[in-house]
């Protein structure tokens, strides 16, 4: 505890004595009082006498207590209750010195509803408790692909949605899905309910991995055909059977015993730290999770402890646990999440760390899974360095770019001009950073004036929302100047920087030249005439593309959510010198929307407040929005 007073350091041994010998949690604060570390304990003094006292060895304590200033305590009735409540308080003050994991982390999962007439099976990013069925889940599109193959094979239920299923029905005749023997054919009356109910139990089973049950199930329907002589049924059976044997067989046994677990692997580097969940449920791996955490410094067996508690009590995923859970570290409180789990589980769980045998080869298949992935992370975060550091180097910025916003104007045939802002962190898209405007005062073709306009709302934002490391634009030397002239105003200062494709006058595409091949990156950075070229392969110049890519990105979509709004009456707003007098009375007279879009010059000018010039104007504003529509593309000046 170096980096505290003396006089702090007797506080806290004082405050540690008087505290009381039961169950609980303990929270340490900075001297700022934000929560640095918070932990459950069985013996509230013990445990935190143990951490002023440095004496059990763990890693992080001395970086801990070197901050510490305060702690306070929670008392709890038992040690389950304080696990719940070191999970709830890990959620709400995020602190620095827990592992944390997300709630929002949404993976890929199948969902089947039985109590829908025809059940189908479509896949989610969300799980959720609303009484259907959900299954996963699938860290990958690919593994989830797979299994929806797999399932279709074996299990024909329908794939298509409630309003392609109506509009089969209607026709009288089922898709190309009933032809390939990939559906019953419900949607034309092709299928007997008995039947398809009866695909949807064995879907069921074998997506909960309880295959045993099912080829017993598919068999004894089996014996059931053959001796009421349906043999064609009893046939088709057999070949299904025979089908989830094979498909089992491709999956990977990691045990002869029909066992149901969880197997967690740790690999680490550093504060770096990869877990891996292997899901075995028979004996077989039917999925896999992976989870990451950065500047992590409690121990290995600490790591899985706290990761333990909010894997299973995360209330957004409603996990069950199995039997047996295996880890690959041992850790304190394992009786104490033992008796919580049990509690929560329609069976008893025992959690343990296997020295030897075959169970000791699952953990070591779900170490050497985490160990791929933390490389890969690794890898991957060594790219973004090099290419973050290129940036900084090429472009002379003041600081590394960590954080990048980067802004995009768009216009829509000289109306609906938009404009975007997305931003990236070390590489990385933040989705809560995006940002969307609509152009309230500039002129819909004046870029300039629109970009203007935006820079303005965004330095307005700068006490509630930093700036960032840089600031780029999508466009050229006049954009740049835009912001970088918006920013002296405010007297802010930050780098920033602009990209655009090199000029050819000559070309009809902007992204393609006239000779063929695509058009180099022009980089801008102020108080330099001469633009900047990084080379194709540039690590820096991709990351550059690819922020810029997003933005234009977000604009367009922006601006097809308003292009769709053309349906509606509020369209007459985008009409440029057109008030609420004039739109009123253009409806009044006309009667529709349509009316006002199909009307001549010669009819709109026939409206009491209507002159000719707004009739030529209302005239070219539907002339262009209509070539755009039939274009599917916007115009970015």
């Amino acid at each position: 505890m170096s980096g505290i007073s003396q006089a702090v350091r007797d506080a806290l041994e004082a405050k540690a004595k008087a505290l009381p010998t039961g169950p609980g949690v303990y929270l340490f604060k900075s001297v700022r009082e934000a929560v640095l570390y918070v932990g459950k304990a069985q013996n509230l003094r013990s445990r935190v006498r143990q951490y002023i006292g440095g004496g059990d060895g763990r890693m992080q304590i001395p970086a801990l207590m070197d901050r510490v200033a305060d702690v306070d305590v929670l008392v709890t009735a038992n040690v389950k209750d304080a696990l719940l409540l070191e999970n709830e308080l890990i959620k709400r003050h995020k602190p620095v010195f827990n592992v944390k994991l997300r709630d929002d982390k949404q993976y890929l999962g199948l969902r089947i509803d039985p109590r829908e007439e025809w059940p189908r099976i479509n896949s989610v990013r969300r799980f959720r408790k609303d009484g259907a069925e959900y299954f996963g889940p699938y860290t990958s599109s690919v593994a989830l692909k797979e299994s929806l193959s797999n399932l279709r094979r074996l299990f024909p239920l329908r794939s298509c949605s409630d309003g392609t299923f109506k509009d089969y029905a209607r026709r009288g005749r089922p898709c190309i899905e009933y032809e390939m023997g990939r559906c019953l054919g419900p949607c034309c009356g092709l299928a007997d309910p008995a039947a398809y109910a009866e695909q949807v139990r064995g879907t069921t089973l074998f997506l909960r991995g309880r295959s045993g049950e099912l080829v017993k199930r598919l068999r004894a329907q089996m014996e059931e055909a053959s001796r009421e002589e349906r043999f064609e049924e009893a046939a088709r059976l057999r070949n299904r059977i025979e089908a989830v044997a094979h498909t089992l067989e491709e999956q990977q046994i990691v045990s002869d015993r029909k066992l149901d677990r969880d197997v967690f692997g740790l690999a680490r580097e550093g504060g770096e730290v990869e877990v891996q969940v292997l899901h075995v449920r028979e004996g077989r791996v039917v999925a896999a999770e992976d989870y990451s955490f950065s500047g992590v410094q409690l121990d290995d067996g600490e790591v899985i402890s706290s990761f333990l508690g909010q894997y299973y009590g995360n209330k957004n995923e409603d996990r069950v646990a199995p039997r047996e859970i295996i880890n690959s570290v041992p850790f304190e409180d394992g009786g104490m999440l033992e008796e919580w789990l049990r509690e929560r589980s329609p069976h008893p769980v025992k959690i343990r760390t296997p020295q030897r045998g075959a169970v000791r080869r699952v953990v070591e298949i779900a170490v050497r899974n985490a160990q791929i992935g933390l490389d890969q992370r690794l890898a991957a975060k060594e790219s973004i360095d090099v290419a973050l550091e290129e940036i900084r180097a090429r472009c002379d910025l003041g600081r590394m770019p960590n954080r990048i916003e980067c802004y995009d104007v768009s216009n829509l045939q000289g109306t609906l001009a938009v404009a975007s802002r997305v931003v990236f962190e070390r590489g990385e898209p933040l989705k809560t950073g995006y940002r969307k405007y609509r152009i309230r005062e500039a002129a819909a073709g004046d870029d300039y004036a629109c970009l203007r306009e935006v820079m303005a709302r965004r330095v307005a934002r700068a006490e509630a929302e930093p700036l960032p490391d840089l600031l780029m634009v999508d466009g050229g030397r006049g954009q740049l100047g835009v912001v970088t002239a918006a920013l002296e105003d405010a007297g802010l200062e930050v780098d920033t920087l602009g990209i655009s494709k090199e000029r050819d006058r000559e070309s009809p595409s902007p992204r393609v030249k006239r000779g063929g091949g695509l058009k180099a990156e022009r980089l801008f950075i102020p108080g330099r005439a001469n633009p900047i070229s990084l080379p194709k392969s540039s690590r820096g110049l991709l990351l550059l593309q690819r922020v810029r890519d997003e933005s234009h990105r977000f604009a367009i979509d922006y601006q097809r959510d308003l292009r769709s709004r053309f349906a509606t009456t509020s369209i007459l707003e985008e009409l440029p010198g057109i008030g609420t007098v004039k739109r009123r009375a253009l409806l009044k007279v006309l009667g529709s929307l349509r009316a006002v879009r199909e009307a001549s010059e010669d009819e709109l000018a026939q409206v009491a407040g209507i002159s000719r010039r707004d009739a030529a104007t209302i005239r070219q504003f539907f002339a262009e929005t209509a070539l755009a529509e039939a274009s599917g593309g916007s115009r970015r000046d």
